[in-house]
């Protein structure tokens, strides 16, 4: 049984994830962090991993970018993996993750739905075919709760586009003003916020005479859930490291 310390825990996805977790016979919840502590399942809820004294074997984080670096903190001192799905890390945390991860397991990644993770294959082959004479732009819809912009999952979609095309663009992040014409080194990155959509990515190629668009549409958080869980069986077993949802697909 994989006692599983839940940070987020009583967040939408840390609702969801508790659920699931309930019904699957090789996972238990043992503790949740939430900074106001309300339990809403049969599990203690902690405003910090300071005041946790549940042991767990790994934890799942969807919560907030700001206490990231407290969950580092206590995954070094503890050994305890983690599955990092929190987006908007600056580049200062990722790092600390990419150097916490030579002492202890860490799996980090910005979409932890598996059909998104074959949007970003499919969008790699067809920039190494289109790339030279089609524009690309990403477009991403989220609910108007969400606080980071562009979502975690364009960048990895614009990244991973980017590394089939030895880096070889810039992100224009939107267009405004009248200098604004579009240049042919550009990936288009445009983030969109209403009402309660749970996440849509579509990557366009835009040729002369003809447009290709590839897309994700989630219709519900239980799918980034299941990615979640599925990485946090995975990774239980791994030595250190740092890992991705490629290391779980493969």
């Amino acid at each position: 049984m994989i006692k599983v310390l839940l940070c987020g825990s009583n967040g939408k996805m840390g609702q969801v994830l508790s659920q699931l977790i309930s019904e699957d016979s090789d996972m238990t919840v043992a503790a949740g962090i939430d900074s106001s502590e309300k339990r809403q399942f049969n599990y203690p809820v902690f405003s910090s991993f300071e005041k946790c004294d549940v042991k767990a074997d790994i934890i799942i984080d969807f919560s907030h970018h700001s206490i990231t670096s407290s969950l580092i903190d206590y995954c070094m001192k503890t050994g305890t993996p983690a599955v990092i799905c929190t987006t908007g890390l600056e580049d200062a945390l990722i790092e600390r993750i990419n150097t916490a991860s030579c002492q202890v397991p860490l799996f980090r990644s910005g979409n932890m739905s598996l059909g998104v993770n074959l949007l970003m294959d499919l969008s790699r082959k067809a920039a190494k075919i289109l790339a030279d004479a089609y524009d690309i732009e990403i477009i991403e819809k989220h609910h108007n709760r969400k606080v980071d912009a562009p979502s975690g999952t364009a960048y990895m979609i614009a990244d991973a586009i980017n590394d089939e095309l030895d880096n070889s663009k810039e992100y224009n992040f939107g267009r405004y003003g009248r200098a604004s014409k579009r240049q042919a080194s550009e990936i288009g990155i445009h983030a969109i916020r209403g009402g309660t959509i749970v996440g849509e990515h579509t990557v366009i190629y835009a040729g002369s005479d003809e447009i290709i668009e590839i897309k994700h549409s989630a219709m519900s958080r239980k799918v980034f859930a299941v990615g979640a869980l599925k990485a946090a069986k995975f990774l239980f077993n791994q030595e250190n490291g740092l890992y991705n949802m490629d290391d779980v697909l493969k």
